[in-house]
Protein backbone atom coordinates (compact mmCIF):
# COMPACT_ATOMS: atom_id res chain seq x y z
CA UNK A 1 0.00 0.00 0.00
CA UNK A 2 1.25 3.43 -0.71
CA UNK A 3 0.66 6.28 1.07
CA UNK A 4 0.62 9.64 -0.36
CA UNK A 5 1.40 12.97 2.22
CA UNK A 6 0.15 16.20 0.67
CA UNK A 7 1.74 19.30 2.40
CA UNK A 8 -0.40 22.24 2.20
CA UNK A 9 1.00 25.96 2.86
CA UNK A 10 -1.01 27.34 5.72
CA UNK A 11 -1.83 30.10 3.87
CA UNK A 12 -4.42 28.13 1.15
CA UNK A 13 -6.85 25.41 1.75
CA UNK A 14 -7.76 22.88 -0.70
CA UNK A 15 -11.22 23.69 -2.60
CA UNK A 16 -13.73 20.41 -2.85
CA UNK A 17 -14.01 21.10 -6.62
CA UNK A 18 -10.63 22.14 -8.38
CA UNK A 19 -7.41 21.45 -7.03
CA UNK A 20 -6.05 24.76 -6.82
CA UNK A 21 -5.76 26.79 -3.45
CA UNK A 22 -7.83 29.38 -2.22
CA UNK A 23 -6.60 31.94 -0.38
CA UNK A 24 -7.25 32.08 3.71
CA UNK A 25 -5.23 34.36 4.95
CA UNK A 26 -2.31 36.71 4.23
CA UNK A 27 -0.12 35.31 1.36
CA UNK A 28 3.89 35.80 1.48
CA UNK A 29 5.18 34.84 -1.68
CA UNK A 30 8.56 35.98 -2.49
CA UNK A 31 9.38 39.33 -1.27
CA UNK A 32 5.62 40.38 -1.54
CA UNK A 33 2.60 40.09 0.90
CA UNK A 34 -0.68 40.42 -0.02
CA UNK A 35 -2.71 41.73 3.52
CA UNK A 36 -6.81 39.56 3.22
CA UNK A 37 -8.98 42.34 3.50
CA UNK A 38 -9.81 42.84 7.30
CA UNK A 39 -6.82 41.62 8.21
CA UNK A 40 -5.85 42.02 11.52
CA UNK A 41 -2.12 43.52 10.52
CA UNK A 42 -4.06 46.27 8.84
CA UNK A 43 -4.78 47.75 12.33
CA UNK A 44 -1.46 48.01 13.03
CA UNK A 45 0.27 49.74 9.71
CA UNK A 46 0.89 53.08 8.93
CA UNK A 47 1.18 53.59 5.32
CA UNK A 48 2.19 57.07 4.06
CA UNK A 49 3.53 58.75 0.46
CA UNK A 50 7.14 59.16 0.09
CA UNK A 51 8.15 63.26 -0.17
CA UNK A 52 11.23 65.14 -0.89
CA UNK A 53 12.44 67.55 1.19
CA UNK A 54 15.57 70.44 1.24
CA UNK A 55 19.03 68.71 2.06
CA UNK A 56 18.87 69.53 5.57
CA UNK A 57 22.20 70.54 7.47
CA UNK A 58 22.18 69.54 10.69
CA UNK A 59 20.47 67.24 12.69
CA UNK A 60 17.09 68.20 14.28
CA UNK A 61 17.96 71.07 16.76
CA UNK A 62 16.27 71.32 20.33
CA UNK A 63 14.35 74.71 20.50
CA UNK A 64 10.95 76.00 21.58
CA UNK A 65 8.21 78.33 20.55
CA UNK A 66 8.12 81.98 22.29
CA UNK A 67 6.20 84.92 21.91
CA UNK A 68 6.76 87.03 18.71
CA UNK A 69 8.02 89.99 20.88
CA UNK A 70 7.14 92.81 18.42
CA UNK A 71 3.39 91.80 18.99
CA UNK A 72 3.76 91.43 22.80
CA UNK A 73 2.59 93.62 25.08
CA UNK A 74 4.07 93.19 29.13
CA UNK A 75 1.25 95.67 31.13
CA UNK A 76 2.32 97.22 34.20
CA UNK A 77 1.16 99.86 36.05
CA UNK A 78 2.96 103.38 36.49
CA UNK A 79 1.22 104.52 39.78
CA UNK A 80 0.96 102.27 43.20
CA UNK A 81 -2.35 101.55 44.10
CA UNK A 82 -4.46 99.07 44.43
CA UNK A 83 -6.87 96.65 42.52
CA UNK A 84 -10.76 97.53 42.64
CA UNK A 85 -12.25 96.18 39.41
CA UNK A 86 -10.43 93.93 37.06
CA UNK A 87 -11.70 93.77 33.25
CA UNK A 88 -9.98 91.23 31.72
CA UNK A 89 -9.50 87.64 32.49
CA UNK A 90 -6.96 84.87 31.08
CA UNK A 91 -8.23 84.06 27.73
CA UNK A 92 -9.99 86.89 26.32
CA UNK A 93 -9.60 88.62 23.08
CA UNK A 94 -8.96 92.80 23.78
CA UNK A 95 -8.34 95.95 21.61
CA UNK A 96 -5.81 98.36 21.97
CA UNK A 97 -6.83 100.87 24.48
CA UNK A 98 -8.92 98.48 26.28
CA UNK A 99 -9.63 98.57 30.11
CA UNK A 100 -7.95 95.76 31.83
CA UNK A 101 -7.95 96.67 35.31
CA UNK A 102 -9.32 99.64 37.35
CA UNK A 103 -7.20 100.53 40.24
CA UNK A 104 -7.83 103.33 43.77
CA UNK A 105 -4.38 104.96 43.03
CA UNK A 106 -3.16 108.04 45.99
CA UNK A 107 -0.41 108.50 43.45
CA UNK A 108 -3.25 109.74 41.10
CA UNK A 109 -5.20 111.84 43.37
CA UNK A 110 -1.75 113.64 44.27
CA UNK A 111 -0.70 114.14 40.35
CA UNK A 112 -4.40 115.63 39.64
CA UNK A 113 -4.02 117.86 42.59
CA UNK A 114 -0.27 119.29 41.53
CA UNK A 115 -2.05 120.37 38.50
CA UNK A 116 -4.68 121.80 40.39
CA UNK A 117 -1.96 123.66 42.87
CA UNK A 118 0.30 124.53 40.20
CA UNK A 119 -2.21 126.33 38.13
CA UNK A 120 -3.71 128.37 40.91
CA UNK A 121 -0.08 129.21 41.61
CA UNK A 122 0.52 130.62 37.98
CA UNK A 123 -2.59 132.28 38.00
CA UNK A 124 -1.43 134.40 40.86
CA UNK A 125 1.81 134.74 39.22
CA UNK A 126 0.23 135.99 36.25
CA UNK A 127 -1.17 138.83 38.34
CA UNK A 128 1.58 139.79 40.13
CA UNK A 129 3.45 139.94 36.40
CA UNK A 130 1.30 142.15 35.00
CA UNK A 131 0.82 144.54 37.99
CA UNK A 132 4.27 145.11 38.11
CA UNK A 133 4.60 145.60 34.69
CA UNK A 134 1.56 148.50 34.82
CA UNK A 135 3.61 149.73 37.82
CA UNK A 136 6.82 150.02 36.04
CA UNK A 137 4.96 152.08 33.37
CA UNK A 138 3.54 154.57 35.93
CA UNK A 139 7.37 154.72 37.24
CA UNK A 140 6.69 153.73 40.63
CA UNK A 141 8.55 150.13 40.53
CA UNK A 142 11.91 149.96 39.65
CA UNK A 143 12.63 147.40 36.23
CA UNK A 144 13.98 145.05 38.64
CA UNK A 145 11.04 144.49 41.10
CA UNK A 146 9.38 143.71 36.97
CA UNK A 147 11.89 141.36 36.15
CA UNK A 148 11.62 139.11 39.99
CA UNK A 149 7.84 138.99 39.23
CA UNK A 150 8.42 137.91 35.35
CA UNK A 151 10.75 135.07 36.71
CA UNK A 152 8.55 133.88 39.42
CA UNK A 153 5.61 133.32 36.69
CA UNK A 154 8.23 131.25 34.30
CA UNK A 155 9.31 129.14 37.05
CA UNK A 156 5.29 128.68 37.94
CA UNK A 157 4.78 127.79 34.30
CA UNK A 158 7.40 125.64 33.94
CA UNK A 159 5.60 123.21 37.41
CA UNK A 160 2.30 123.54 35.83
CA UNK A 161 3.22 122.61 32.06
CA UNK A 162 5.47 119.56 34.48
CA UNK A 163 2.25 118.49 36.08
CA UNK A 164 0.22 118.73 32.76
CA UNK A 165 2.78 116.11 31.63
CA UNK A 166 2.96 113.76 34.08
CA UNK A 167 -1.57 113.31 33.89
CA UNK A 168 -0.79 113.10 30.16
CA UNK A 169 1.69 110.22 30.73
CA UNK A 170 -0.94 108.79 32.75
CA UNK A 171 -3.32 109.22 30.47
CA UNK A 172 -5.80 111.56 33.38
CA UNK A 173 -7.89 114.66 33.17
CA UNK A 174 -7.06 117.34 35.50
CA UNK A 175 -10.80 117.12 36.69
CA UNK A 176 -10.01 112.95 37.69
CA UNK A 177 -10.09 111.28 40.89
CA UNK A 178 -8.07 109.43 42.33
CA UNK A 179 -9.26 106.35 40.08
CA UNK A 180 -6.88 104.96 37.86
CA UNK A 181 -7.13 102.58 35.05
CA UNK A 182 -4.90 100.12 33.25
CA UNK A 183 -5.71 99.68 29.59
CA UNK A 184 -4.10 97.27 26.48
CA UNK A 185 -1.37 99.24 24.75
CA UNK A 186 -2.26 97.10 21.84
CA UNK A 187 -5.20 94.51 20.38
CA UNK A 188 -4.18 90.29 21.01
CA UNK A 189 -5.27 87.90 23.81
CA UNK A 190 -3.84 87.87 27.43
CA UNK A 191 -2.48 84.61 28.00
CA UNK A 192 -1.57 85.42 31.81
CA UNK A 193 -2.59 87.73 34.86
CA UNK A 194 -0.78 88.51 37.76
CA UNK A 195 -2.95 90.92 39.54
CA UNK A 196 -5.82 89.82 41.74
CA UNK A 197 -9.14 91.70 43.49
CA UNK A 198 -8.08 93.93 46.43
CA UNK A 199 -3.99 93.30 45.48
CA UNK A 200 -1.39 96.11 46.29
CA UNK A 201 -0.10 97.22 42.63
CA UNK A 202 3.30 98.45 42.66
CA UNK A 203 5.07 100.29 39.29
CA UNK A 204 8.43 98.58 40.58
CA UNK A 205 6.53 95.09 40.49
CA UNK A 206 8.66 91.95 39.08
CA UNK A 207 5.81 90.20 37.12
CA UNK A 208 3.60 92.49 34.49
CA UNK A 209 0.30 92.69 35.95
CA UNK A 210 -0.79 91.47 32.81
CA UNK A 211 0.50 89.63 29.17
CA UNK A 212 -0.99 90.65 26.04
CA UNK A 213 0.03 88.65 22.72
CA UNK A 214 -0.96 88.34 18.87
CA UNK A 215 -1.13 83.82 19.22
CA UNK A 216 -1.43 83.80 15.32
CA UNK A 217 2.59 84.96 15.32
CA UNK A 218 4.80 83.46 17.11
CA UNK A 219 8.95 82.74 17.20
CA UNK A 220 10.98 79.87 17.25
CA UNK A 221 14.10 80.01 19.84
CA UNK A 222 17.14 77.69 19.08
CA UNK A 223 19.83 77.17 21.31
CA UNK A 224 22.51 76.52 18.57
CA UNK A 225 25.79 74.57 19.83
CA UNK A 226 29.17 75.95 18.96
CA UNK A 227 29.86 73.41 16.06
CA UNK A 228 27.09 74.01 14.18
CA UNK A 229 27.58 77.64 14.00
CA UNK A 230 28.78 77.53 10.33
CA UNK A 231 26.48 75.98 8.76
CA UNK A 232 23.45 78.51 9.47
CA UNK A 233 23.30 82.14 8.18
CA UNK A 234 20.81 84.76 8.42
CA UNK A 235 17.51 84.27 6.19
CA UNK A 236 18.52 80.48 6.24
CA UNK A 237 15.36 78.09 5.71
CA UNK A 238 14.37 75.48 7.55
CA UNK A 239 11.85 73.15 8.65
CA UNK A 240 10.12 72.85 12.29
CA UNK A 241 8.62 69.89 13.79
CA UNK A 242 6.09 69.28 17.51
CA UNK A 243 4.85 66.60 18.89
CA UNK A 244 1.47 68.11 18.94
CA UNK A 245 1.10 68.08 15.23
CA UNK A 246 3.41 64.78 14.30
CA UNK A 247 2.42 65.04 10.70
CA UNK A 248 2.82 68.74 9.82
CA UNK A 249 5.97 70.75 9.29
CA UNK A 250 5.94 74.27 9.69
CA UNK A 251 8.36 76.46 7.66
CA UNK A 252 10.15 79.40 8.82
CA UNK A 253 13.62 81.33 8.30
CA UNK A 254 16.06 82.21 10.95
CA UNK A 255 16.39 85.53 11.43
CA UNK A 256 18.86 86.25 13.73
CA UNK A 257 21.99 84.69 15.32
CA UNK A 258 23.19 86.06 18.92
CA UNK A 259 27.04 87.51 18.68
CA UNK A 260 28.79 85.83 21.41
CA UNK A 261 28.75 82.10 23.06
CA UNK A 262 27.03 81.82 26.24
CA UNK A 263 30.03 80.60 28.74
CA UNK A 264 28.31 78.50 30.44
CA UNK A 265 26.22 75.82 28.02
CA UNK A 266 28.66 76.92 24.64
CA UNK A 267 25.49 77.59 22.76
CA UNK A 268 24.55 80.49 20.87
CA UNK A 269 20.78 81.67 20.79
CA UNK A 270 19.30 82.26 17.14
CA UNK A 271 16.00 83.53 16.77
CA UNK A 272 13.97 82.52 13.87
CA UNK A 273 10.71 83.88 12.11
CA UNK A 274 7.94 80.96 11.75
CA UNK A 275 5.04 80.30 9.76
CA UNK A 276 2.72 78.43 12.22
CA UNK A 277 -0.46 78.12 10.81
CA UNK A 278 -2.06 79.01 13.74
CA UNK A 279 -1.41 76.35 15.29
CA UNK A 280 2.08 76.32 17.52
CA UNK A 281 1.54 77.79 20.97
CA UNK A 282 4.60 79.35 23.03
CA UNK A 283 6.26 77.38 25.11
CA UNK A 284 6.17 74.13 22.62
CA UNK A 285 9.23 72.40 22.56
CA UNK A 286 10.58 72.01 18.87
CA UNK A 287 12.53 69.96 16.32
CA UNK A 288 14.27 72.67 14.23
CA UNK A 289 16.13 71.53 10.74
CA UNK A 290 18.09 74.09 9.09
CA UNK A 291 17.91 73.66 5.49
CA UNK A 292 20.66 73.62 2.55
CA UNK A 293 20.30 76.92 0.81
CA UNK A 294 20.48 75.25 -2.67
CA UNK A 295 17.58 74.02 -5.01
CA UNK A 296 17.99 70.40 -4.31
CA UNK A 297 15.95 68.20 -2.38
CA UNK A 298 15.99 64.43 -1.43
CA UNK A 299 13.48 61.98 -0.49
CA UNK A 300 13.36 61.18 3.38
CA UNK A 301 11.87 58.34 5.39
CA UNK A 302 11.49 58.09 8.80
CA UNK A 303 13.58 55.53 10.36
CA UNK A 304 10.44 53.11 11.66
CA UNK A 305 9.83 52.53 7.93
CA UNK A 306 13.26 50.90 7.37
CA UNK A 307 14.41 47.34 8.00
CA UNK A 308 18.09 46.36 8.21
CA UNK A 309 19.54 43.37 7.44
CA UNK A 310 23.35 42.88 7.36
CA UNK A 311 24.60 45.82 5.17
CA UNK A 312 21.57 46.39 3.11
CA UNK A 313 18.36 48.89 4.50
CA UNK A 314 14.68 47.46 3.26
CA UNK A 315 11.41 49.47 2.86
CA UNK A 316 7.55 47.83 2.52
CA UNK A 317 6.21 49.75 -0.46
CA UNK A 318 2.25 49.47 -1.14
CA UNK A 319 2.15 48.22 -5.16
CA UNK A 320 -1.56 48.03 -4.89
CA UNK A 321 -4.46 48.61 -2.24
CA UNK A 322 -3.48 45.30 0.43
CA UNK A 323 -0.47 44.52 -1.99
CA UNK A 324 2.96 44.97 -0.47
CA UNK A 325 6.74 44.74 -1.69
CA UNK A 326 9.85 44.38 -0.16
CA UNK A 327 12.51 46.71 -2.07
CA UNK A 328 15.86 47.40 -1.37
CA UNK A 329 16.76 51.23 -1.07
CA UNK A 330 20.54 52.78 -0.84
CA UNK A 331 20.73 55.39 1.77
CA UNK A 332 22.49 58.54 1.75
CA UNK A 333 22.73 59.82 5.15
CA UNK A 334 20.88 58.63 8.45
CA UNK A 335 20.19 60.63 11.36
CA UNK A 336 18.38 59.72 14.80
CA UNK A 337 14.66 60.10 13.45
CA UNK A 338 14.88 60.03 9.52
CA UNK A 339 17.20 58.72 6.99
CA UNK A 340 17.61 60.61 3.22
CA UNK A 341 17.57 58.14 0.14
CA UNK A 342 20.04 58.21 -2.24
CA UNK A 343 17.76 55.41 -4.46
CA UNK A 344 15.15 53.03 -4.46
CA UNK A 345 12.05 55.22 -4.28
CA UNK A 346 10.73 57.79 -5.63
CA UNK A 347 8.11 60.69 -4.83
CA UNK A 348 4.89 60.17 -4.53
CA UNK A 349 5.26 56.53 -3.71
CA UNK A 350 3.49 55.06 -0.49
CA UNK A 351 5.51 53.53 2.55
CA UNK A 352 4.50 51.69 5.50
CA UNK A 353 6.14 54.39 8.09
CA UNK A 354 4.94 52.16 11.20
CA UNK A 355 4.31 48.50 11.64
CA UNK A 356 6.94 47.46 8.35
CA UNK A 357 8.62 44.77 11.42
CA UNK A 358 5.55 43.06 11.43
CA UNK A 359 5.36 42.42 7.77
CA UNK A 360 9.15 41.44 7.33
CA UNK A 361 8.29 38.86 10.50
CA UNK A 362 5.37 37.50 7.91
CA UNK A 363 7.95 37.48 4.73
CA UNK A 364 10.30 35.67 7.41
CA UNK A 365 7.93 33.11 8.54
CA UNK A 366 7.47 31.77 5.06
CA UNK A 367 10.97 31.23 4.01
Amino acid sequence: MCLAFVCVHPAFAADKNTSMPIPQANQPVGNQIVLKPGSPQLTSLKIEPVTEIPVPVTEPLNGKIVFDENRTARVYSPVAGRALNIQAQVGDSVKAGQTLLVMDSPDVGAAVADVRKAQADLALKQQALERSRMLLEGGVVARKEMEVAQADWASSRAEYERAIARLKNLRVSAGASDRYVVRSPIAGVVVDRKVNPGSEVRPDAADPLFLITDPSHVWASIDLPERDLSRISQGQKLSVQVDAYPDDVFEGEIKTIGVMVDPATRRIPVRCLLDSKGKLKPEMYARITPLDTSQHRVIRVPNSALITEGLYSYVFVEEQPLHFSKRKVALDLQRREYATVKSGLTAGERIVTVGAILLNSDLSVSK
